[in-house]
């Protein structure tokens, strides 16, 4: 029997990723359903070439747009949109797995209809986690949903932990996240103030969307990593660690307390822990180029501020210290962050201030613990209406 797909996110660089390794693999999976914001023409090709049964988009005019084209095209796929339709999608009876790749809290939702579900969840979206913390553990668990990671740090510590979960906190010394250091890993610091959206999104080894790519930039994304493995992998925030490898080789490692360390190696391909997540705990072919240890550049390590400039990346410590505040800290993080990173996006704020954006409303705004889903938009709500004003009065 085929596996039927959803995936979250189909148009954006991990859901076109993830349709090349189901193209490569359909004898073994389907595509029950696509969902995207905005683009409508990506979308249509989309629907053209893997058929599913329904195409959603997030808003009615993108989605009435689409009906149109598939009309036209002849296509027997159904159209839906609005944020219940992205919830159905996942929580469909058919669905067999869901790939949550839409970038930001968004995702939130459809992410938790499909834990409820019991669904197989391949997790691109940090956020889910991020802002979802122990609720969304815990509809993981009462759904009994399988949490697969597809960020590349967080499959290769999985490629790299013992198959069974309830030993980890007996073998695990440390968890390693490795970071490329992004596009100013030797810049200094007092330049940072003068950086352009476009430099900011010119990432040296992945090809990524805007808004990750400027995370990358900031080493936010780092930060919202560090918060996702805590909850994915159960271990306390002064057992996580990062370190810098230019080379994006080496994606994650596990230390152990024998001193032991088991790493994942790979091309910088998102396809790898995509192919992975859909198939474990077999493995399939993902579509990347082998890595060529005849030919492979020396592979090199630094810590984060190996080049005297601490300040470089101050919004990696956040992470910590959110771990370590009041439950939903986390979440107040993430919605300051994407409201900075937007007004950096559309020059309203200049690269250096993302930072004060994040620290200034995490100032602002003292969370109580969230218990479900309305708790956790409600706090997301405020935190973005805190960090839009500490963006206007920049």
């Amino acid at each position: 029997m085929k596996q039927n797909i959803t995936i979250l996110g189909s148009t954006g660089s991990i859901g076109t990723n993830t349709l090349d390794v189901l193209s490569r693999h359909l004898d073994r999976y389907q595509v029950f359903a696509l969902t995207a914001s905005q683009q409508v023409e990506l979308m249509l090709k989309q629907c053209v070439q893997f058929k599913p049964k329904f195409a959603v988009m997030a808003q009615e005019a993108a989605g009435r747009a689409l009906a149109d084209r598939v009309k036209a095209e002849g296509l027997s796929v159904e159209i839906l949109w609005g944020p219940e339709a992205l919830d159905w999608v996942s929580a469909h009876e058919q669905v067999d797995a869901v790939m949550a790749a839409i970038v930001g809290a968004a995702g939130l939702s459809p992410c938790l209809a499909a834990a409820h579900a019991g669904k197989r969840l391949l997790l691109a979206n940090k956020e889910a986690l991020v802002v979802g913390g122990d609720v969304f553990l815990n509809a993981v668990k009462q759904g009994g949903a399988s949490l697969l990671p597809i960020d590349s740090e967080h499959s290769a510590v999985f490629q790299s932990l013992p198959d069974d979960p309830t030993t980890w906190a007996d073998r695990i010394d440390e968890i390693i996240l490795t970071a490329s250091g992004g596009p100013f890993r030797a810049r200094e610091p007092a330049t940072l103030k003068n950086v352009t959206p476009e430099e900011a999104c010119a990432h040296p080894n992945w090809v990524m969307g805007r808004k990750i790519s400027v995370d990358s930039a900031t080493m936010m994304n780092k930060a919202l990593e560090v918060i996702e493995a805590r909850y994915l992998f159960g271990v306390s925030p002064d057992q996580l660690n990062v370190v810098i490898h230019p080379q994006s080789i080496i994606h994650s490692m596990v230390k152990y307390k024998d001193t032991s360390v088991v790493a994942q190696l790979g091309t910088p391909d998102m396809r790898v822990p995509i192919a992975y997540g859909l198939s474990w705990p077999a493995r399939i072919t993902s579509g990347a180029s082998a890595l060529d240890f005849h030919n492979l550049k020396p592979m090199t390590f630094e810590a984060i501020d190996d080049h005297g400039h601490p300040e470089r990346f101050p919004g990696l410590k956040l992470a910590w210290h959110a771990l370590n505040a009041a439950s939903g800290t986390c979440a107040v993080l993430n919605a300051a962050n994407e409201i900075a990173v937007e007004a950096f996006l559309n020059k309203r704020i200049r690269f250096d201030q993302i930072h004060q954006v994040n620290t200034e409303t995490l100032a602002k705004v003292v969370p109580q613990a969230p218990h479900n889903l309305a708790d956790l938009l409600a706090l997301d709500a405020l935190s973005r209406a805190k960090a839009s004003e500490v963006v206007r009065s920049l």
